[in-house]
């Protein structure tokens, strides 16, 4: 699935969603997750159909695992989690279905394919399930992820990964719909599902909570739209959880917390950009 993102100028974005005129908005936007920045220029469109999902048709049996039959047992709620915060050297993965998950040498070896070493793994067990977790980095610098896109792409990986070898998570992950071999029986209004707040996190930074229906290419989205109102994207944690997305992003601007009307600004932002394209349509 294709996903364009949205051009045009800061004052197109703020006019379609705020009748604030006064804002102090710099001339470039900016994204990063490191102390190395990563400039995104508004212009710039990205598309989530470079992201390496291929559709695949798995039988059922691939799923019994464990002596777990996916017919008569229910079925959790598969997770995948991409954490910035929790490791200053490396990007954490989580990845959680139940009890059904094995050692995953497949997803490990389909990361590395994306010229990525995972440097640590980790299993756990708590009462929602088996945790399996990747501390991972770029193989050419040997350091985290901080590329949205990669970082989109990590997470895609994994998700096409468990369609293939749990196709019963197709039913429970809205990228069964696209990807996978039995679409979600239910489906999320995006409307009724977003929800964002934004709270200061000390005087220098944010916290930027997004909740909303997942999609392909979502993370690359979210940024793209933060950073073309000029707000700078420290780090942050996205979780994949069945049908929804939930982001946590550390934002700050020219350096402090987002003051009065930036939250307003970023808020109309993100829900002009996520809603549903009926109401897109009717707007006109």
């Amino acid at each position: 699935m294709a996903v364009a993102m949205v051009s045009g100028s800061l004052a197109a974005t703020v006019h379609a969603v705020c009748t604030t005129n006064e804002l102090p908005f710099s001339a470039k936007p900016v994204f990063a997750f490191s102390p190395s920045k990563i400039c995104i220029s508004p212009r710039l469109r990205l598309y989530s159909s470079k992201l390496p999902i291929t559709c695949t048709q798995a039988s059922l049996s691939a799923a019994v695992e464990d002596g777990i039959n996916p017919e008569t047992e229910d079925i959790p709620t598969p997770k995948v989690i991409i954490d910035l915060d929790s490791d200053p050297e490396a990007t954490v993965v989580e990845i959680t279905f139940g009890h059904r998950l094995g050692a995953l040498l497949d997803t490990m070896n389909a990361l590395k394919n994306l010229g990525l070493n995972v440097v640590k793994a980790n299993v756990f067990l708590d009462s929602s399930g088996k945790h399996n977790t990747f501390a991972i980095t770029k193989a050419d610098t040997g350091r985290k992820v901080d590329d949205p896109e990669l970082l989109e792409s990590i997470r895609l990986t994994i998700i096409n990964n468990l369609l293939k070898y749990h196709p019963e998570s197709s039913a429970q992950l809205a990228m069964g719909a696209a990807f996978g071999i039995t679409p979600p029986k239910q489906e999320v209004d995006v409307d009724i599902a977003t929800h964002i707040s934004i709270v200061d996190d000390g005087p220098n930074r944010s916290l930027l909570y997004v909740e909303t229906a997942d999609r392909p290419g979502l993370l690359v989205d979210l940024v793209k739209i933060i950073s073309d109102i000029n707000i700078f994207v420290e780090s942050g944690e996205f979780d994949t959880e069945g049908l929804l997305a939930k982001a946590k992003f550390h934002v700050s601007y020219r350096g402090k917390a987002l003051m009065k009307p930036l939250p307003q600004v970023v808020g109309n932002s993100l829900r002009y950009f996520l809603r549903r394209p009926s109401t897109e349509e009717a707007s006109f």
